[in-house]
């Protein structure tokens, strides 16, 4: 009960904190006026906040544990998720790329990809724990990043986002070396050009970064081939990417990092399911904690990052789940 009084009374705080400073304020260009059509979001200031610790806190199952199909404060309160944390070789945090692994886990775990005799490949795993994670389930992974030339040239190597082969994969506390070396491959994969004998495989995903790809219609063709190009009928694809909270019209289009709108997925899975194939509804989580009110920004903290602010717009994580028709 203390637990819930401190986060009832943080959630009052912050509510009044924000109205007082206006914290809320609309996104400004050099002009000083407001984007037509993108939400407010809060200004350059950072302010503290309690972050409950995860391994402390009373925790309880959540009735509707990893049910949105964006990432929420909800989710991590359960007990499900600190065991997948710990399966992962992960500290449970409020990290939104954390929630990103569970989702992906949960999601094909439940549609019973994680057995021995399936198979399965990621995409731009970089040093994702999610490989090993798999393999220890006696899954046989075909783990994939960016060609060398690619994944330089973006920065990723800088920041160890990249794997260069398969030595860089963690596994050390998720898979025995033994288990690994048998049931997880390497290879580069381009993900704007993914080569035609990559196909039959019982599952896929990727966890953030088809919005890497150059555009918003390049990330989104990428999740149509992975599903009728990679899959086996019947097969199953579970991948993230950037959301976008502040507004349904305005985005980012191009670029190094785009950002997709509500808009944009609904017609993927339109497009998807007129071709037969079996989408999870888009279900946007309501803000529920107050942890769910808090927007990161630049330099961003490695206890609360949930929602961020991506440039003038507010952005949090999304999965999508693809059944291929039989």
């Amino acid at each position: 009960m203390q637990i819930v009084r401190r986060l009832r009374r943080a959630a009052g705080l912050a509510r009044l904190a924000w109205r007082k400073r206006g914290l809320l304020a609309h996104a400004l260009d050099s002009l000083g006026e407001p984007e037509r059509g993108v939400a407010p979001r809060p200004s350059g200031m950072r302010r503290d906040i309690y972050v409950p610790l995860l391994p402390i806190a009373d925790l309880a199952p959540q009735p509707r544990y990893m049910a949105y199909s964006t990432c929420a404060a909800a989710d991590f309160l359960d007990p499900r998720f600190v065991a997948v944390c710990r399966l992962l070789g992960q500290e449970p945090r409020f990290r939104r790329k954390l929630w990103e692994f569970v989702y992906v886990l949960h999601h094909l775990d439940a549609a019973g990809m994680l057995a021995g005799g399936r198979r399965g490949v990621g995409f731009g795993v970089g040093t994702e724990p999610l490989p090993a994670a798999f393999a220890a389930r006696g899954a046989a992974v075909l783990a994939t990043d960016a060609p060398p030339g690619i994944g330089e040239a973006a920065g990723w190597a800088a920041t160890a986002q990249f794997a260069a082969g398969k030595a860089a994969l963690p596994r050390e506390g998720i898979c025995d070396e033994a288990a690994f070396d048998r049931l997880v491959a390497f290879r580069h994969v381009d993900m704007n050009a993914i080569p035609g004998d990559l196909a039959d495989f019982d599952f896929c995903w990727s966890a953030c970064c088809l919005e890497h790809l150059g555009s918003l219609q390049a990330g989104l063709d990428f999740v149509a081939n992975t599903v009728e190009r990679v899959l086996k009928p019947g097969g199953l694809a579970v991948h993230t990417t950037e959301f976008n909270l502040s507004s349904n019209d305005a985005t980012v289009e191009t670029g190094n990092t785009v950002i997709y709108r509500r808009r944009d997925l609904e017609a993927l899975i339109e497009r998807l399911r007129a071709r037969g194939h079996a989408v999870s509804p888009l279900r946007i989580a309501p803000d529920s904690h107050p942890m769910d009110g808090w927007v990161d920004i630049p330099p961003y903290s490695d206890d609360a990052h949930l929602k961020l602010a991506l440039g003038r717009f507010t952005a949090t994580s999304v999965g999508l789940v693809i059944r291929r028709a039989m």
